[in-house]
């Protein structure tokens, strides 16, 4: 629910709406650069991740350019592109790695490597904290049974 708030000024009305955080950043997609931004860093991020000994181990079997493409549109949809996702559930989509023992710490170097990976494409730093706080929303699908 929002709310609003009505102010006059010069005998006009201005109707003020309230909205919620995640509603405020719902274009983060289009502030950040749009599709070409989400690319780039869907492949920085990869690079870091299959280079992270740690995180290689999880993508042995993995086609990681159908993973990148997935994930480039995961993360469109997330920030708010007009962009459908069409892969697996994100619960369902790390069973796998969840029984090889993904757990927190995994899961904070995932995010600090695309904290990262945003940064190298020049997405600025308030932006980078706004894409890691809605990443971080999903770490409980990501990680819990």
């Amino acid at each position: 629910m929002t709310a609003t708030s009505e102010l006059s000024f010069r005998g006009r009305i201005y109707v003020v709406f309230l909205l919620p955080e995640h509603q405020v950043i719902d274009d983060l997609y289009d502030l950040i650069g749009g599709r070409q931004t989400v690319w780039a860093a869907t492949e920085s991020f990869y690079r870091r991740v299959l280079a992270d000994d740690t995180l290689r181990p999880f993508f042995k079997s993995t086609d990681v350019a159908q993973l990148r493409a997935r994930q480039s549109m995961f993360i469109s949809m997330l920030l708010g592109g007009r962009i459908v996702y069409t892969g697996r559930d994100i619960h369902a989509a790390h069973l796998h790695a969840r029984e090889q023992g993904l757990n927190d710490g995994h899961f904070d170097r995932f995010v600090g490597h695309f904290h990262d990976a945003l940064k190298e494409v020049g997405v600025e730093t308030d932006k980078v904290a706004k894409v890691t706080k809605l990443l971080e929303t999903r770490r409980n699908a990501v990680l819990n049974p």
